[in-house]
């Protein structure tokens, strides 16, 4: 009898219960194997005992399908003893990993997440097979990760609220979403929400053509605007927008109050912004996530029967593939500012601020 392990480890996410089921599933119904759910992700190898919980048929039930979040719990912080200092777990992670007596473990995580489980199991010769899991989208070699269409679809909806709000009150509305680096989210619920202007880190703006499109609207007769905009769009300057939380960390975030001043400066339009933030990752997954996510795990678990490791789960061209995680974490997905739904959100006159005045 086989056993393996599964963590989720990065950012949280729709759908990580979703491939937690199926993994379950696929290695105790057809397989006969054993299943063990790793807490925190490699802080739980850390921990002795073992922070670990048997995964069978009475714990994976149609309920964890539906549910948001991860029943596992995640961190995406460096591991800190008890002195709360920071050090290397590698040796810990690879003992807890020989103590559980796995014949492979699966990871749920995103490029960096990914990249550290590699590491680890290239150094303890670990069997190891990944799922991507990011909310950006922005890995390479699969056309979408876990989460991330839910996360579209919960601002889509943000944008169908803030319409009639904006129509009721003739004013411009923001919605600042989550992307790292990438404007897939952005994008994409600014196509379905109808927004008519769409800013994203990949192509450069200016806030002249911004306040032109605005403007365009008002002589048209409309009284207000949707503006969708990725939380890594730089400031005029070219530098960031931060926020510095309660203990001094700065993140990315708040370009959208930026925005509404440039806005209200430039065209005299009442603005306000909506920052969406975490919202876009919990929640129930909707059914694209659902079936990604199962369809995942079971290929993962798949992967392991064929004795196949060092691979990452993918999605390409409607089906299922797996590519070397090394190839899959070098790469990344930007959004292509000549593609189709580029192409398609300039066919619909949703503005990119990129319009020669």
């Amino acid at each position: 009898m086989k056993k393996i392990g599964v963590l989720t480890s990065g950012g949280d996410c729709a759908g990580l219960n979703a491939v937690i089921r199926a993994v379950t599933l696929r290695a105790t119904q057809t397989y006969g194997w054993e299943v063990y759910g790793i807490h925190e992700s490699t802080h739980g190898l850390v921990r002795r005992p073992v922070d670990a919980i048997k995964l069978d048929l009475s714990t994976c039930t149609e309920t964890l399908l539906r549910q948001g979040g991860t029943v596992l719990g995640t961190t995406n912080k460096a591991y800190s003893s008890p002195e709360g200092t920071q050090k290397d777990i590698t040796k810990e992670i690879i003992e807890g990993y020989h103590l559980l007596q796995l014949d492979a473990l699966i990871g749920i995580g995103g490029d960096g997440s990914q990249a550290i489980l590699r590491k680890i199991a290239q150094q303890g010769n670990l069997n190891l097979v990944t799922i991507p899991k990011t909310i950006d989208d922005d890995l390479s070699h699969t056309e979408h990760s876990i989460g991330f269409m839910t996360a579209v679809h919960t601002a889509t909806e943000a944008l169908d609220r803030l319409q009639p709000t904006a129509a009721s009150h003739n004013r411009v509305m923001i919605l600042e979403v989550m992307g790292r680096d990438a404007g897939h989210i952005a994008l994409s619920a600014g196509i379905a929400g109808g927004a008519d202007v769409i800013l994203i880190p990949e192509i450069p703006y200016k806030m002249e053509a911004v306040a032109k499109k605005i403007l365009s609207l008002q002589e048209e007769g409309r009284n207000f605007a949707l503006v969708v905009v990725s939380e890594a769009v730089e400031m005029e300057s070219g530098q960031k927008a931060h926020i510095t939380d309660h203990a001094g960390k700065r993140r990315y975030g708040g370009i959208s109050y930026y925005l509404a001043d440039r806005i209200t400066e430039l065209t005299g339009a009442e603005t306000r912004s909506t920052v969406l933030g975490h919202v876009q990752r919990g929640g129930e997954p909707i059914f694209q996530d659902r079936v990604l996510a199962s369809v995942f795990g079971v290929h993962a678990v798949d992967l392991i029967a064929q004795g196949k490791f060092d691979r990452m789960v993918a999605w390409k061209n409607r089906t299922v593939v797996d590519v070397p995680i090394q190839e899959a974490i070098e790469g990344y997905q930007a959004v292509d500012a000549k593609g189709i739904l580029v192409k398609t959100a300039r066919g619909l006159r949703i503005s990119f601020g990129d319009e020669k005045l």
